[in-house]
């Protein structure tokens, strides 16, 4: 995180002392227990999508909570692995709106600009949001707040309610707001499905004389 370009925009939205709170965090709950994504993936979506390349957000609530899912996207697993519930209904969306892709792995998304941001960066093992209001939600906010200063359009697609309570961070009029109901299986058939978020990103891209993103590389 300290060498990557997003470090002094984001220290700069937070306390001082917040970054130190975060490591401190992470020594306690990778010694005490079983916690994914591995600690050298915490960071991994900023590490994959700097700054300067950012055109597309997707927001998740926080990684996958069983062995070898999280890899620090969200929403993404290795290609080994089969697809959770709500990365099946993603890319059947995708096959509808746009082609078949027939990767689990989204690492090719975050090398387009896409930043695959979960708003907890850790989960314990089998405990879906148990590190909710623990640390992260200001950092991940701060996120949000600086792509919201950038001048170039970039496309927030929030999925769901708790994506979608993000809005009130998102100001910046140049910026594209894509919201429905989440993937999950609960929520799918209520506006998910038909949203076609892929091709009207795409559209929005183009518009503004940006690159399109390959969403079925």
């Amino acid at each position: 995180m300290e060498h990557s370009t997003w470090h002094n925009l984001i220290k700069a939205e937070l306390p001082a002392g917040y970054f130190q709170g975060i490591n401190q965090f992470m020594n306690q709950v990778y010694q005490t227990g079983i916690v994914y994504p591995p600690r050298e993936k915490v960071f991994r979506a900023l590490q994959m999508t700097p700054y300067e390349a950012v055109k597309v957000v997707i927001l998740g609530q926080d990684p996958y909570h069983g062995p070898h899912q999280a890899q620090g996207l969200s929403f993404s697993v290795p290609n080994d692995l089969p697809a959770p519930p709500s990365l099946q209904n993603i890319l059947k969306e995708l096959a509808t709106d746009l082609g078949e892709r027939s990767g689990h792995d989204l690492t090719p998304w975050a090398k387009e600009g896409v930043l695959l941001l979960n708003a907890c960066l850790t989960v314990p093992q089998h405990q879906a949001n148990g590190h909710a209001g623990q640390i992260w939600e200001p950092f991940t906010d701060a996120i949000i707040k600086v792509i919201n200063q950038k001048d170039s359009p970039v496309v927030f697609i929030l999925w769901g309610s708790y994506a979608r309570r993000k809005k009130t961070l998102i100001t910046n009029p140049h910026h594209l707001i894509i919201e429905s109901a989440h993937p999950s299986p609960l929520s799918a058939y209520r506006g998910f499905f038909g949203s076609r978020p892929f091709s009207r990103t795409n559209a929005f891209l183009k518009a503004a004389g940006l690159s399109e993103i390959n969403w079925l590389n």
